[in-house]
């Protein structure tokens, strides 16, 4: 895993300037402290920090084919590069090294763009044709790899974090149109990031530049949008046939000349890792969790069931409120963006134990959401909809209107329930599943947003009801296609610049291209099963694992944030959301922000989500936009 970054003037009589790619290579120094290079030549510049994983002593960047014609900056691990190296050179091509990045380079030279569609693993790069005089910017199938980008009028810029272009002289400004989709969802699902300009190369996109053609974008890859016909094979022979694909998985990505080891939560996802990988690494299998303090807080005592079942040496880190909070303005200056997700802080504390052990891991990601895993989520709203069929036939408009107005005067833990019903929503997909889990629902947002232009500009669930259209099988099948495009992708950020700021690489098995093919080809009913979820991941990790992991309820990543905010942390609240300074920004309405703080802090309701992305927003805003240093925030 390494940064890159780039420069390419518009106009091919201007000159890179060297000092400008070196300061936008260096401010991503933690994702490569293993060396730097700079390339320069005209109008185009490539630069590249390296974490040395494969081929240690000869994979420097950035890297030219035999001729110097076609140069390249990659981040990434492929996977099968040994197996497209002999085809390559039987085609001519001479080897200089023993890296994936050569193949690459050597592949495009055969396919061009179309080079994209042979490789199997995570990447994100930028090669330089000087014959063709195009630029081709690539990122991976499912986003594991970052790619940030912004045009001038007489330039582009791209770079693996949203820094690195800062760091080439672009202002810093809130792009406040994505303000109803962050309060929806924590995040920016499409091209759009929290800087006006600055964009992304979407998940199996390509972005290519020529003088004579301009930019063009083109999509390379999608799931399966149809499921097959359950197979007439026994639930056995489906459980062990899938047992094999991500065992094959986890093979082909155990490939490394350094140290490797495992994220191990005692989840299902990250124990059958943990099982799988074991017999193939050099004993002992290296695994490392984090809890906090609060014993009810964390689930260490099944990572140890789990580690012990598999021989591995294992490694804990326990983390307490005041080093989460304590952490959070510099792990949101890791991100760039504020922190959509909770698990970030504790994910950083762990990637840094696990640095000093190894330097790539396996992670679990992406298991919830190609198996159907989210307990909450997919259950309630298969529920939803199956008694809100009925519900919506047959029961009068008007009483339907009548019960969802009076849901208010329930008493709050059964309101809370209640409102996340088919009392309160319509019929279809906005309602029961992109509204109903939004932290701040449409209504809440319209009494919260001062600009309503704002909320009328775009629909905070656009993109996800584009994936929803894109597929065409049942609610469940349909569910899973939106998170993998969606939730997912901001996972996965999450999980590689929370490891990146450690400098250590994470690999995500269950995210190989092929695994998830298979796994979007199962029928819904396959993965969620009535009420279990991940049925067909459970078959098939039955004969790795213990029982009570593979029946344990499931936990996430419990934080115990809302109780902080009650006590020792009360004062984050007052510092970052109702302050003069955040309340003056002019974004939200002053008195549904007091209200939503005291309801949270005496109990009537709890707003821990709410307040933690208005934490955060805050947090951002100070130091992305104001200019304040992570070290001058005490949060």
């Amino acid at each position: 895993m390494c940064a890159i970054a780039g420069i390419i003037h518009l106009d091919a009589r201007a000159r890179v300037d060297e000092a400008r790619l070196r300061r936008m290579n260096d401010v991503q120094r933690h994702r490569g402290p293993d060396g730097a290079g700079v390339w320069a030549d005209g109008r185009i510049g490539l630069a590249h920090r390296r974490l040395a994983i494969v081929d240690v002593a000869g994979g420097h960047q950035p890297m030219a084919n035999e001729d110097g014609s076609v140069w390249i900056v990659f981040n990434g691990e492929i996977y099968n590069h040994a197996a497209l190296r002999p085809d390559l050179i039987r085609l001519g091509h001479r080897y200089r090294t023993q890296s994936d990045t050569e193949t690459i380079v050597h592949l495009y030279e055969e396919l061009g763009a179309r080079c994209v569609e042979r490789l199997q693993g995570m990447f994100a790069f930028a090669l330089w044709d000087s014959r063709r005089g195009t630029l081709l910017l690539a990122r991976d199938r499912l986003g594991i790899k970052p790619l940030y980008y912004a045009r001038t009028d007489h330039e582009l810029l791209f770079a693996s974090e949203i820094k690195g272009l800062l760091a080439g002289g672009l202002r810093a400004e809130f792009n406040e149109a994505i303000l109803p989709e962050f309060l929806a969802h924590r995040y920016v699902a499409g091209e759009e990031t929290f800087y006006r300009g600055i964009r992304k190369v979407l998940p199996a996109r390509t972005l290519e530049w020529s003088a004579a053609a301009g930019f063009r974008e083109r999509r390379y890859w999608q799931p399966p949008t149809e499921t097959l016909a359950e197979p007439a094979r026994s639930r056995e022979e489906q459980a062990e046939a899938l047992r094999e694909e991500i065992r094959g998985a986890v093979r082909s990505h155990l490939m490394s000349d350094v140290p490797l080891g495992v994220f191990l939560s005692g989840g299902l996802d990250s124990s059958g890792l943990a099982a799988l990988m074991a017999p193939l690494v050099t004993p002992p299998l290296q695994s490392f969790s984090v809890g906090f303090t609060e014993r009810e807080a964390n689930e260490l005592p099944y990572a140890r069931q789990v580690a012990e079942a598999v021989g591995a040496e294992h490694h804990e880190i326990l983390v307490s409120p005041e080093q989460f909070m304590q952490a959070l303005p510099r792990l949101i200056w890791h991100e760039d963006e504020p922190i959509a997700f909770h698990s970030s802080v504790p994910l950083y504390f762990v990637s840094r134990l696990a640095q000093r052990h190894v330097k790539v891991v396996l992670t679990g990601e992406g298991a919830d959401e190609l198996y159907l895993g989210y307990d909450y989520r997919y259950r309630v709203t298969v529920l939803n909809d199956r008694i809100g069929r009925w519900y919506w036939r047959g029961v009068p408009a008007p009483i339907r209107r009548r019960a969802a107005a009076s849901l208010g005067a329930l008493p709050p833990r059964l309101e809370r329930y209640a409102s996340r019903s088919f009392l309160a929503y319509d019929p279809g997909p906005r309602g029961i599943f992109f509204d109903n889990f939004s932290v701040f629902p449409d209504a809440l947002q319209r009494d919260l947003i001062v600009d309503k232009g704002v909320l009328t500009a775009r629909d905070p669930h656009a993109d996800g009801l584009c994936y929803w259209q894109e597929h065409r099988g049942d609610l469940r099948e349909r569910m899973s296609y939106v998170d993998m495009h969606t939730h997912l992708v901001e996972l996965l950020m999450k999980q590689d610049q929370m490891s990146m700021a450690a400098s250590l690489e994470s690999r995500v098995p269950y995210l190989d291209h092929v695994v998830v093919e298979q796994g979007m080809r199962m029928p819904g009913a396959m993965r969620l099963r009535g009420w279990r979820t991940k049925a067909v991941l459970r078959d098939a990790l039955r004969p790795l694992l213990p029982e009570r992991i593979l029946t344990r309820p499931k936990m996430g990543f419990p934080v115990p944030f809302g109780r902080w905010l009650r006590g020792p942390y009360r004062s984050a609240v007052e510092d970052y959301v109702l302050s003069p300074r955040a309340l003056d920004r002019n974004l939200f309405q002053p008195a549904v922000v007091r209200r939503i703080a005291e309801e949270h802090r005496t109990g009537v309701r709890s707003h821990a989500d709410r307040l933690w992305l208005l934490i955060n927003l805050e947090l951002w805003q100070r130091m992305a936009i104001d200019g304040e240093a992570p070290a001058e925030i005490q949060a």
